[in-house]
Formats: structure tokens, C-alpha cells, sequence
């Protein structure tokens, strides 16, 4: 289980003394067994493996969070700055008059440093650290700086990539630039390509867009990502091409429902702020099995990553077209 989400739980232990409430909403929602015995509870997550996760659990979730005031807010928020203050700028609109705003986070990831954030908005802070993390709370007393809560809002507003048309959002993949490994793919992409296409880890969309763009003979491409922010702004990135384009909220990890002629893929390879090299390997194994045969597989990855073992156990050949000092091409097809 998550150690940022057992700490959180400690809010609500005679170690935090906050209670119980009646009704709650909890913002980046994971699943914990105490939170089925709370009578109202409302749960918002982004990323499809945890909102499943939530779903099981039997806990209500909305995908969009609605219009309505809790008195308990619970955030375990994101691994970007700007998320993470954005996040902080959604639990505080959420929350009733009087109400208690509950955040947990890894020491990892700056834990002190955003207590001490919340705490220039809030005045009085409650802090409890356990398991290499920190729950920080703090009680509406009416006095609390909703300017800097504004401020914190609209970092998490939709924004164009300077020099671009491409929208993103604060917490997603390269939210800030298009990202170099994926620039590098499309430049080296052959002339050829054609047919139905997946793009699995597909982020803003930018690899899909470039190529509806500069292939006239793609007949559809299907988006696949576990982040429903990121696919909203795919949906936006490519908002002239509804015939060709399919957007998926899914977790490519289990596999992808279609079968393809070719797959572009620059596929992630940290899990928060974790190196998780097992999850670039499981997007390969997925897209293996999902080309027809014959079908091609344009893969970037970072030089370091051992994905050519995947390669060789999925059957595929495989080439390494070029590579920097950051980056490798891989171009594979299924016999």
C-alpha cells in the first residue's frame, strides 16, 4: 500500500484527531480498507490502474469532480510542482466553510517544503510524519489567503507549449516542451507508413498529431493512455482528426483491445517518481502481442533502458536505426 496513504489515514487516528466525517471528498483517491466504513465518500483520480483500484474497493468515483462543498477534502497530490499546488488551489475551492483540508506526501517528493506552502495559505498547520512521509492538515478559520489560492489555481489551467498550438496541463508528461525523444522518433519515421496505427502512453498527443499530419495514408490512430488529463488535452491536440482518431483511458500494462500495423511508442519508464524499468518492458510485451503479422513497432527509449531482451522474447526483429547521448531508435516487426 502506498506509505503517503497510510500516513494520510493517520489524520483521522487519535494521533491526528481530526474525525470522521460524515461526508468527504478525496482528490488523487487511492483505496484503503478503512475508508469503506465512512458513510460519503467521493473519490476523483486521474490514473486508470488507481481508479480501478478504487472501483473494486466498492467507493464511489466521479470523473469529474462536482460543483459541491465538502467539510472533509483529502488530497494525495501529484509529482509536479504546479500539480501539486493546483491540487492543493482544487481541495481548498472544494471545501465547506469551517471545513479541514487533509494532504500526504512522500519526504521524497518535498513533503516539508509544501507543508510550508499550504501552511503561507492557511496559517495554523497540523503535521504527523510517519513512513518516510507527512500528513499536514489545517481547519478554515476564514482567514485563510485566497489570493495565493488563486495563484495555485491557475497553474493547473490548461496552456500552449510556447511556440506551439499543442495544449497541455501542470502533472502530465513533458507538459512544459515536446519531449526531444519523441521529436526524435517522428523525424525518422518512414514515408511509408500506413494502415491503423496504436499509440500506447500517447500523453498530449503529440506523436499522433505529428503523424496524421505528415502520413496521409494512416487511416486511424488509437490514443491509449492511463492519465485522463493527458488524454483531454489529446483530445484537444487533434480535435480535427475525429475520424481518424481513437482515445482511450486504459492501462496499457494489460494489454491493448486492437490489432494494429504499426505502433509508435515512447513508453514511460518511472512510476511517480520512481525508475520502473519493468513498466517500459510490459508496454513492449503489449504491443508485441497487438501487431498483426508483419506489423512494424517504432520504438524511443533512453540509451540505458535493456529493452532489446524484450524485444528478442516477443519474437520480433529489430533494428537500432540511430541513437544521441540520450536517446535510442528502435524499429521492430513481427514475423
Amino acid at each position: 500500500m502506498n506509505p503517503a496513504l497510510e500516513t494520510l489515514m493517520l489524520a483521522f487516528s487519535g494521533e491526528g484527531r481530526v474525525a470522521a466525517p460524515e461526508r468527504a471528498l478525496f482528490l488523487g483517491a487511492e483505496a484503503h480498507p478503512e475508508l469503506r466504513l465512512w458513510p460519503d465518500l467521493t473519490g476523483w483520480q486521474a490514473l486508470k490502474p488507481l481508479a480501478v483500484a478504487w472501483d473494486k474497493a466498492g467507493l464511489r468515483r466521479e470523473h469529474v469532480v462536482p460543483a459541491e462543498k465538502w467539510p472533509v477534502v483529502m488530497v494525495l497530490p501529484g509529482k509536479s510542482r504546479d500539480a501539486i499546488l493546483s491540487e492543493f488551489a482544487m481541495a481548498r475551492h472544494h471545501l465547506a466553510p469551517g471545513g479541514t483540508l487533509v494532504a500526504a506526501m512522500p519526504n521524497t517528493t518535498g513533503a516539508g517544503r509544501f507543508e510550508k506552502e499550504l501552511s503561507k495559505a492557511t496559517g495554523g498547520i497540523t503535521s504527523i510524519q510517519k513512513n518516510k512521509c507527512r500528513v499536514f492538515f489545517a481547519v478554515d478559520d476564514g482567514s485563510w489567503n485566497e489570493t495565493l489560492f488563486a495563484e495555485w489555481s491557475a497553474l493547473g489551467e490548461l496552456k500552449k507549449i510556447p511556440g506551439t498550438d499543442y495544449t497541455t496541463q501542470a502533472g502530465i508528461f513533458s507538459s512544459e516542451r515536446i519531449d526531444p525523444g519523441s521529436q526524435l522518433l517522428i523525424e525518422h519515421l518512414p514515408g511509408d507508413l500506413s494502415g491503423n496505427l496504436a499509440d500506447p502512453g500517447s500523453g498530449w498527443g503529440f506523436l499522433s498529431s505529428e503523424a496524421l499530419k505528415r502520413f496521409p495514408k494512416i487511416k486511424r490512430i488509437d490514443l491509449f493512455d492511463s492519465d485522463a488529463r493527458a488524454l483531454d488535452c489529446a483530445r484537444l491536440n487533434l480535435a480535427g482528426e475525429d475520424t481518424r482518431t481513437g482515445f482511450h483511458w486504459h492501462d496499457v500494462t494489460t494489454g491493448l483491445p486492437g490489432t494494429y500495423d504499426a505502433i509508435l511508442m515512447n513508453p514511460p519508464f518511472h512510476d511517480g517518481r520512481t525508475t520502473d524499468v519493468d513498466l517500459g518492458k510490459a508496454f513492449l510485451t503489449s504491443a508485441a502481442d497487438s501487431l498483426r503479422k508483419g506489423g512494424r513497432l517504432f520504438l524511443v527509449a533512453n540509451r540505458q533502458l535493456p529493452y532489446e531482451a524484450v524485444l528478442d522474447s516477443t519474437r520480433l526483429t529489430w533494428n537500432r536505426i540511430t541513437e544521441d547521448k540520450t536517446y535510442k531508435l528502435i524499429f521492430a516487426q513481427k514475423r
